[in-house]
């Protein structure tokens, strides 16, 4: 029997995962099965459930994938010790959730739309609630730790508590994903003008 290599696994989970996002976005949570999952992704369900034993890992695993994308933005951002500014640092969130996740190429849909139902399943239900706290905990993470930095640079107040300004910047960018789907002239130039005013520390004139 031929051996299955990771780069196959991993091209069939992203199968899975792609369909079942596509039907998350179209119908919702609730109203998308398993079963719905398995023909959609086109493989049998014992290869689906080899991947994702639940509709909840799948779940989580949607909200991985923005975290992927989050560890890479930060890893370029945090590189060598720079000290961006927290305003830098949320303008290029909200340019990478406008720039992947609101046209995504590979998926195929609004991800921004998948996240705000994943918010809302988690308040219903403690298993996706575990899986998606942790994904917003390491993203307050990355935020604090450039609080942390912008502070020791002397450009933040040593009364300022690093993952108080984190979660806040955080905050910022949920609230550009809400905006935008609730009023869709909300565009990234107009959110992030909005946030160089208020974070930029600049007196007012």
């Amino acid at each position: 029997m031929p051996r299955v290599t990771e780069s196959h696994r991993a091209e069939r989970r992203a199968e899975i995962l792609a369909a079942a996002a596509r039907l998350f976005a179209d119908n919702g949570f609730h109203a998308t099965s398993m079963a719905g999952i398995i023909a959609g992704s086109g493989l049998s369900a014992g290869a689906v459930y080899s991947y994702f034993r639940s509709k909840e890992e799948l779940i989580g695993a949607v909200a991985e994938l923005a975290m992927s994308t989050a560890d890479e933005v930060f890893g370029g951002l945090l590189a060598k010790d720079a000290t961006p500014s927290p305003a830098e640092v949320t303008t290029a969130m909200v340019e990478a959730v406008t720039d992947r996740f609101i046209e995504d190429s590979v998926i195929g849909v609004d991800m921004t739309r998948l996240a705000v139902q994943v918010w809302a399943e988690a308040l219903r239900n403690p298993d996706v609630l575990a899986r998606v706290s942790h994904v917003v905990i390491r993203l307050r993470g990355h935020c604090a730790e450039v609080a942390r930095r912008w502070q020791a640079a002397g450009n933040l107040s040593d009364s300022a508590t690093p993952d108080q300004v984190g979660a806040a910047m955080l905050s910022l960018v949920q609230g550009y994903i809400l905006q935008r789907l609730l009023m869709p002239e909300t565009d990234a130039p107009y959110y992030v003008a909005g946030i160089d005013a208020l974070l930029s520390g600049k007196p007012l004139s």
